[in-house]
């Protein structure tokens, strides 16, 4: 009879303290020695403030030495330790953008993303920790902003809040799941420890055999389903950023959204917004999907509010040429052998009610506009608008983005997509859909309400995939045109 061995919580806290001690001491140094060498950046950046910036990292390091010495003395725990010290750093840091011009905040934002991801790294704590650290922090910003800040709340916001409460969120999840993992591989090896010494005194072979394969069933489904439930969390966070499809279809008076991600997160992502007669909407296709896609995805959507949102700017090749300066500073991109390339296809369109065009600046991915011409085939004529030829985020050749429009006709239907449905494999052969096969759907059924069109192209998708496997994120997006 098949027995799983239980090991108490207290054992395996005590194993997990002990495992795991050194390296967060080492952490905890670590951390010291990066916040004071930080000092160099506040003399070359914001000399005015040097000596009381300088001070509050001596003052950081002074209660964290404090701390790591009081642990040797069993004092204090080495979780007491790293709180003192995350915290340390995050307070100095909240009195460091509230002194800030709105320049220098902008670059100092960087800084807590910084700190954020690598406590999400690093750190190993219970999940409480993580919440004290993030309501104390929110709680002294909002107190320092409105003491010290010389930023609207807009400005504050637009600039930093939200892009860091982003990375934050997804530390904290970082954090929770490295711990929880960790806890659990002790909790197994503990586990198969204590059945070895049994499965020893009674030399048999066939109990050793069964315990360890169902320990290592039941640790892969602990596993298996806390990253699954991980993800299906992030799913809901992506998806508070990313509009719904019946929020997008309020912009226009016909439109649709055909959006079917690979995985449980996204890679593809849409994102809309109106100024005065004008409506800015945009189609993208991050590197990779999945979760890797997903963090992509958050990025370019929190930086699309902050360029076009925020600083308010209204030229979709300037959109796109400050969003590959934002994706290649925060990911560190300089073309090294190795380094990251993650960045983006995408498309930024914009309708002018008052002119009747569309200006559109593009990242690798075309747009296609349906016109009704008597003298073409079936009546209608497909243009093509072409993209530049280079992805939004490093590349070895990059160059400005150009910027396109074209006035538009009453009833011109535009469509915006990512690579996902033209790569699709199926049909009797299992080769891809291809663009040929996509553009005479469209054609074919241009006639029909959006709607009907949407239809249509789900049921051809999964009609041509059949039994197989989806092999990436599908966006479309069909905007129908017509004039007041």
């Amino acid at each position: 009879m098949n027995q799983i061995i239980e090991i108490s919580d207290a054992v395996i806290q005590k194993e997990f303290d002990r495992s795991t001690e050194k390296f967060q001491v080492i952490t905890a140094w670590v951390g010291i020695f990066l916040n004071l060498f930080w000092f160099i950046s506040d003399y070359f950046i914001i000399p005015e403030q040097l000596i009381p910036f300088l001070l509050l990292r001596l003052s950081v390091a002074a209660f964290a030495i404090l701390a790591l010495w009081l642990k040797s003395k069993s004092i204090l725990s080495i979780y007491t330790c790293m709180f003192v010290l995350v915290l340390g750093i995050s307070l100095q840091n909240a009195y460091m953008w509230n002194v800030m011009d709105l320049e220098h905040f902008q670059k100092h934002a960087f800084a807590y993303m910084v700190l954020f991801i690598g406590v999400g790294m690093l750190v190993l704590w219970e999940l409480i920790y993580s919440i004290m650290v993030a309501v104390i922090t929110i709680v002294v910003n909002l107190i320092l902003f409105y003491l010290y800040s010389p930023l609207t709340f807009e400005e504050f916001l637009v600039n930093g809040i939200l892009i860091t409460f982003t990375v934050g969120v997804f530390s904290i999840f970082i954090i929770r799941n490295r711990y929880r993992l960790i806890y659990n591989d002790i909790r197994i090896r503990l586990q198969l420890e204590q059945s070895n010494l049994i499965i020893e005194q009674k030399h048999n072979e066939v109990v050793q055999q069964k315990v360890e394969i169902q320990l290592q069933k039941d640790s892969l489904e602990d596993k298996n389903r806390e990253i699954t439930d991980s993800i299906r969390y992030a799913k809901n966070i992506q998806n508070a950023f990313i509009p719904s499809e019946e929020k997008f279809n309020a912009y226009f008076t016909e439109s649709f959204v055909l959006f079917k991600p690979k995985d449980i997160v996204s890679g593809d992502f849409y994102w809309i917004h109106k100024k005065n007669k004008k409506t800015f909407y945009v189609t993208a296709d991050c590197t990779g999907h999945g979760v890797p896609g997903g963090f992509m995805t958050m990025l370019g959507l929190s930086f699309l509010d902050e360029i076009i949102v925020g600083q308010k700017t209204e030229s979709p090749a300037e959109v796109l040429n400050l969003l590959r300066e934002k994706i290649i500073t925060t990911l560190n991109q300089s073309g090294k052998v190795g380094e990251s390339k993650d960045g983006m296809d995408i498309s930024i369109c914009c309708i002018d009610e008052i002119s009747k065009s569309l200006t559109y600046s593009s990242a690798n991915n075309n747009l296609y506009i349906i016109r009704k011409n008597n003298e073409a085939p079936l009546g209608k004529e497909l243009i093509e608008l072409t993209a530049d030829r280079q992805p939004c985020g490093y590349s070895e050749y990059s160059k400005p983005f150009n910027e396109r429009s074209i006035n538009l006709l009453n009833g011109d239907c535009i469509y915006t997509f990512t690579d996902g449905f033209a790569d699709q494999f199926g049909g009797p052969k299992g080769k891809k859909f291809r663009y040929k096969q996509f553009e005479e759907i469209l054609k074919l059924n241009s006639d029909l309400s959006l709607v009907e069109q949407k239809k249509i192209l789900n049921t051809t998708n999964d009609l041509w995939k059949g039994e197989l496997d989806q092999v990436d994120d599908i966006l479309v997006i069909g905007v129908k045109f017509k004039s007041t």
